[in-house]
């Protein structure tokens, strides 16, 4: 498969609005909601050849000799992904180059994840090979190792060399105290995060201004996008407090908290997270209290954090969407396509998983994530 490798850019300007456009007709491309309907009445081989009509038919194109049915979905969609994200890298320059290549680092944390899942639920190779996202920074040979694994230490020790290593050697007595992921997974996001908020430098000067309740610096494309980031960081610590407060562990929630965040201090956290009423409470009268009603709606209602999870998906796309449309000179709109092409790519694979499976129409509309 085709790799996406980072190999650094010239200093300098960016060229934001040449990007930009570039990346509106890429999202113009994306699938609507009638697609998707036509897509879950479709067995796995129809889906493929509904695929080589779209813009995946390079992908489909390619592939289809050797592979077929859902194999030749999950292969084009692997493929398509890295497409185009290797074509932003392409385009960008100078500053933009280097925050586009740092978000995409989040997908070598979801590879990370999912091969830490593989080994923690005993799943096949195959099966957490599918669930691979090969569009970051990680080698084949890495990758292929994590696979190989025969447990957790394993994985943690195929992470040798990235910038995730250590944090997951100082998480794993964590999570041998707990048996749960939870401590290795937010590990991981905290590099993640640390890492991409320390390459966004904001102006605190005197030229602030609001936007949506809240005081940004100067308005700058490098502020609007510290504000998505910020945003980011919020939700991802939502989610692990819903999370830290549904199992019920006794954990000290101040190891879990991602700095850079607005909405909880440590203290807050560790308070909130003994309350799952109190703690609902907060982010519904937070800034993102609208933006997230949705997702706790779904916590009340549902049984499973899973359609929390995917609603908190669904509001980060949205959020971006929000904010690259009042400053659309900025890499917001970017970073939206990146997490609207990657909702896609889920969504096409698990409506061709769900088909194999014999999932009934219904069943399938449930997994699926629509911004």
């Amino acid at each position: 498969m085709t790799r996406l490798r980072y190999v650094g850019s010239d200093e300098g300007g960016s060229n934001l609005a040449y990007v930009n456009a570039r990346v509106r007709a890429r999202r113009a491309a994306l699938l609507d909601e009638a697609d998707y309907r036509k897509l879950i009445r479709m067995g796995p081989n129809e889906i493929a050849r509904f695929l080589e009509e779209t813009e995946y038919e390079r992908e489909v194109n390619a592939l289809g000799a050797r592979h077929s049915g859902v194999d030749l979905v999950e292969y084009a969609l692997n493929e398509n992904l890295s497409r185009h994200f290797r074509d932003m890298l392409d385009w960008a320059d100078g500053h933009l180059y280097e925050q586009i290549a740092r978000y995409l680092r989040k997908f070598d944390a979801w590879n990370i994840k999912t091969a830490l899942r593989g080994i923690y639920t005993d799943s096949e190779r195959a099966e957490i090979e599918n669930d691979l996202i090969r569009a970051g920074e990680l080698s084949d040979a890495q990758l292929n190792a994590m696979l190989d694994a025969a447990n957790v230490e394993a994985v943690i020790e195929a992470s040798s060399g990235t910038m995730f290593h250590d944090a997951l050697v100082e998480a794993f007595d964590a999570f041998e105290e707990t048996n749960l992921l939870f401590p290795l997974e937010n590990a991981i996001d905290r590099v993640f995060f640390e890492n991409l908020i320390s390459g966004v430098a904001v102006d605190a000067g005197p030229a602030a201004r609001v936007l949506g309740g809240q005081r940004l610096s100067t308005g700058s494309p490098t502020d609007i996008y510290h504000e998505f980031l910020i945003a980011e960081i919020d939700f991802v610590n939502v989610r692990n407090a819903l999370r830290i407060a549904r199992s019920g562990a006794e954990m000290d929630t101040a190891d879990y908290l991602i700095e850079g965040g607005r909405l909880f201090d440590a203290a807050e956290l560790a308070r909130l997270v003994r309350n799952m009423d109190d703690l609902v409470a907060v982010i519904r009268e937070s800034r993102y209290g609208d933006r997230l009603s949705d997702a706790l709606n779904a916590l009340e209602e549902a049984e499973s954090m899973l359609e929390v999870e995917r609603a908190i998906d669904v509001a980060l796309v949205e959020y971006g969407d929000w904010l690259g449309s009042r400053h659309p000179v900025s890499v917001c709109p970017v970073v939206s396509y990146i997490l609207a092409k990657e909702l896609e790519v889920r969504n096409i694979r698990a409506i061709a998983r769900g088909r194999e499976a014999g999932l009934s129409e219904e069943e399938i509309r449930e997994e699926l994530v629509m911004p």
